[in-house]
């Protein structure tokens, strides 16, 4: 499964996981569906297994490791693709939505009734 805390801390989470916000981010700024972010978070799984075994040793066919590695890294992208389609719907149509929360936007036009 995980070889090392500190290496799955560094290489999935932050080194990976900032890869993962920058690809949510940029399906999310070009109108791309949600479901692009998860099958290129196949890739980065595949990407941060090879990363842990060639600098650190870690095991590189590991079913278990890749599979929470990749769901690390689907739920940032995803989370990065939701965050930033958020800010663009009401950057782009500021008479239509606004913000909920980090999320969310609602249409401003069903609260005016």
């Amino acid at each position: 499964m995980i070889d090392s805390i500190p290496v799955f801390i560094g290489i999935t989470i932050l080194f990976m996981g900032g890869c993962a916000f920058m690809t949510g981010n940029a399906l999310a700024r070009t109108w791309r569906p949600w479901w692009m972010g998860a099958l290129y978070a196949l890739g980065l799984g595949a990407a941060d297994r090879f990363i842990g075994f060639a600098l650190f040793g870690g095991s590189l066919l590991s079913p278990g490791g890749y599979a929470i590695d990749t769901m690390v890294l689907e739920a940032i992208t995803l989370a990065a693709w939701r965050v930033t389609l958020a800010k663009r719907m009401c950057d782009q149509y500021p008479w239509l939505y606004q913000r909920t929360g980090l999320f969310g936007w609602t249409d401003k036009i069903a609260h005016r009734h």
